[in-house]
């Protein structure tokens, strides 16, 4: 990502960041290309900015900042004062108690699984974590739903992305049965 920040610097090209899935907290940061210390001209994020109402937003650094003027642009996510509302209570929760608490539970995600029986790799940032694993994705991920743990498959690996307020707790029960149903048989 820094490689591609350099490139778009010495060309003289906007680097747009789509941060609909990752931005919000989810890695432990506001967004996540906070993490490779970089200045996008653009940013997108959705998703946890509403805490799953239909709310988007475009973020623009000072290159673009004049390119749209007021009525220049319209959105189907944008405008309705419940989801707006949402937005802001979801942002004013975004503190940075929360989020050292989702690199925390990240950390544990990685120490948890990285040398478990059947893992092959553990990689991401905060609780938005993949796994790839021996056994199958499909069948890891029916027996943690067998056990009351919903996993998702992303073709051959797991992806792990727990709400941001999780009890460490319950993570750490979670992981068990995720552990468990890693092993191969």
């Amino acid at each position: 990502l820094t490689g591609i920040a350099r490139i778009c610097q010495e060309q003289d090209i906007l680097l747009l960041i789509d941060e609909i899935q990752t931005g919000n907290g989810r890695t432990g940061k506001l967004f996540a290309y906070e993490h490779f210390n970089l200045e996008p001209d653009l940013i997108t994020t959705a998703k946890g900015l509403a805490g799953g109402l239909p709310l988007g937003a475009t973020l623009f650094g000072e290159k673009v900042k004049d390119i749209l003027g007021p009525g220049m642009h319209g959105s189907t996510f944008g405008g309705n004062p419940i989801c707006c509302a949402a937005g802001l209570n979801i942002l004013e929760r975004l503190t940075d108690e929360l989020l050292e608490s989702v690199s925390k539970k990240g950390n544990l995600i990685q120490a948890t699984l990285e040398n478990a029986a059947g893992v092959l790799a553990v990689e991401g940032l905060g609780l938005m974590q993949g796994i790839t694993t021996e056994k199958p994705a499909a069948e890891v991920v029916q027996d943690c739903l067998d056990h009351g743990v919903l996993v998702i498959q992303a073709q051959h690996k797991l992806r792990l992305l727990p709400a941001l307020n999780i009890p460490e707790d319950l993570l750490t029960k979670a992981l068990e049965i995720l552990r468990q149903a890693i092993k191969s048989n």
